[in-house]
């Protein structure tokens, strides 16, 4: 295990670098802490919309979920590649064209002061939430790993995230994911390939699978999953592209680079959605009694597939490097929730309530409570994810699905709907996220599968597989027919004479679709994001090149070496970018 730690060690060692290589970019003003001053470039902004959507529940949960199940976990992400799409395709530009630094200074703009407060709270209460899913997911991976308390491994992990939150921001976030991003995918891709090396090729992984690769088991009825899926593309379709997650797109530099970035996203999501759960299934051929080997875990044993799979079919300090995946994994969507927070708590909480005291503060004093909000959420973060390790009876796919379908659906309805009908009343966004969640509490607990297994006079019940996906398809159904319909619905109550903000909600939607063009003042920082990162990859390229020396056959060796050829790359294009630049600076100054 010795290799492993120094592996994770070097990995936490470049994080907090990227967090110091970038404090000085954020210490200027608060829209450069919450956003980096929308000056963001494409490939940037892109990783981070990927990661958004990653975390150590994708090697944990989902691979737990791929093993048992087989190809079914894969449309849950490509859900994610089709909003991706729908982000290139409409959202995204016009997300960064709002002019705004956080997402809730958006909802302001389109449904007024109220509705800014309502939802400021709202969501960051469920920001919480979501992270400590995050955190507890990788806190049982890694209790797994080292055999070590689950506790102390969240408490750890959270602060480290806490550290590059504060200390540098947005640009610290986004610059970390992208160097991230690099992590998950050469572990994914190298996994990958030894697994079909392993089993002798795709067409062997899918013919051998222990139970009907496409079906999975205990699915008596393939139009559940054909439904699940169609609902997955609505669900995720709505908790991607609203209002509160267009903070993503904020950071771009312009309206063409903010496209750009969901291609990236959708283009990653897409491979990724294959790639990344190889190694489970192929650890269901190899290894069939996996999820076995963790007992302690309880009902979330099949979550540590991945590991075992890594343990016995790779090369030493794959381990490692695998856990510095899953923290790259969980520490890029944490650290976005913290920043985020900070944003949302200072613009939308914390000014108006000095403005209505005649208070005035300058950017610096705001920039410092900044920082400090950042501490308390990462906090009260580590506080949820301990709570949620208590819950042993859920498995983590479970459980990350219930939060999502019963508190997030409802909480973005009007973020997203409220996007293409422009007249409704004040009270109409908050209505509906009341009525939401009393929609998923009657989904759940009078909707049920057996009473629509009754209902079709089934003869045979519905398995326990099917009843969990039965169970979210007819919560999601609930919220697109009643939720969503209400809120619909609230145009007939619209009354233009009563509609105070009606105004600023023309000057929203005309901004919304103007498109917004960079100013002259960007090279530099396109410069200065090249060479940064161009630096801090070449770093973790070394890194993963040391790793050849691990005593190894030739083959692991030769992966390592592979790996680190391909970052080392990325790296030196970085640099080799930022040059140009500087000599036209140069040439300008003479």
């Amino acid at each position: 295990m010795l290799y492993e730690y120094l592996v994770i060690v070097g990995y936490f060692l470049l994080i907090v670098g990227i967090g110091f290589a970038f404090k000085d970019m954020a210490k200027n003003s608060t829209s450069d802490y919450f956003r980096g001053g929308g000056r963001m470039l494409w490939w940037m902004v892109g990783s981070t919309a990927f990661m958004a959507q990653f975390s150590a529940w994708t090697f944990t949960g989902a691979a737990g979920k791929a093993f048992t199940d087989g190809f079914a976990i894969s449309l849950v992400f490509f859900a994610n590649t089709f909003a991706y799409f729908c982000g290139w395709a409409y959202f995204s530009a016009r997300f960064r064209q709002m002019r705004v630094d956080t997402p809730t200074e958006g909802i302001k703009r389109r449904f007024g002061p109220q509705n800014e407060q309502f939802f400021s709270w709202a969501l960051i209460v469920f920001s919480f939430i979501n992270a400590g899913v995050w955190l507890n997911a990788l806190g049982v991976f890694t209790s797994a790993v080292f055999e070590a308390d689950i506790t102390l491994t969240i408490i750890a992990t959270g602060l480290t995230v806490v550290f590059v939150s504060v200390l540098s921001g947005a640009w610290g976030v986004v610059a970390s994911d992208f160097v991230q991003t690099l992590v998950v995918a050469v572990i994914s891709i190298a996994c990958a390939i030894v697994a079909l090396v392993m089993v002798g090729g795709p067409v062997e992984l899918v013919e051998n699978f222990p139970v009907d690769f496409v079906m999975g088991p205990d699915m008596n009825y393939g139009v559940i999953l054909v439904g699940s899926f169609v609902f997955f593309l609505a669900k995720q379709m709505i908790t991607i592209m609203n209002l509160h997650d267009s903070f993503r797109f904020l950071n771009a530099k312009d309206s063409v680079n903010a496209r750009k970035a969901s291609l990236l996203a959708m283009g990653l999501m897409g491979v990724g959605s294959i790639v990344w759960f190889i190694p489970p299934w192929a650890a269901a051929i190899l290894y069939p009694d996996a999820a076995a080997a963790y007992p302690e875990l309880g009902n979330k044993a099949a979550d540590a597939v991945y590991l075992v799979f890594t343990r016995n079919a790779m090369p030493i300090g794959t381990v490692g490097l695998l856990l510095a995946g899953l923290f790259a994994a969980t520490m890029s969507s944490m650290d976005s929730a913290l920043n985020k927070n900070a944003g949302i708590f200072v613009r939308s909480i914390y000014q108006p309530l000095l403005l209505r005291k005649k208070q005035e503060v300058d950017d610096k004093h705001l920039l410092k409570v900044s920082r400090l909000v950042s501490f308390i959420s990462g906090i009260l973060v580590i506080a949820v994810a301990l709570f949620f390790k208590s819950l042993t009876e859920l498995s983590l796919f479970e459980l990350m699905m219930n939060v999502s379908t019963m508190i997030q659906v409802p909480l973005l309805i009007p973020l997203i709907f409220g996007l293409f009908i422009k007249r409704i009343p004040q009270w109409a966004p908050w209505v509906t996220v009341a009525i939401g969640l009393f929609v998923s509490w009657f989904s759940v607990n009078v909707l049920t599968p057996e009473l629509l297994a009754n209902w079709l006079g089934l003869a045979q019940e519905f398995t326990r597989r099917e009843a969990v996906d039965i169970n979210l398809m007819i919560t999601i159904g609930a919220h697109l027919v009643i939720t969503a319909g209400f809120f619909c619905a609230t145009t007939f109550f619209y009354k233009e004479e009563n509609d105070h903000h009606k105004q600023e909600t023309d000057r929203f939607f005309v901004d919304f679709e103007t498109p917004f063009i960079a100013d002259a003042e960007q090279d530099d920082y396109d410069r200065q994001q090249r060479d940064k990162l161009g630096s801090m990859v070449m770093y973790m390229g070394f890194g993963v090149l040391a790793m050849m020396l691990i005593p190894n056959p030739m083959w692991g060796r030769m992966v390592f070496v592979l790996c680190a050829v391909a970052i080392l790359t990325m790296g030196f294009l970085l640099k080799r970018s930022a040059k140009p630049q500087q000599l036209k600076h140069k040439t300008k100054a003479v």
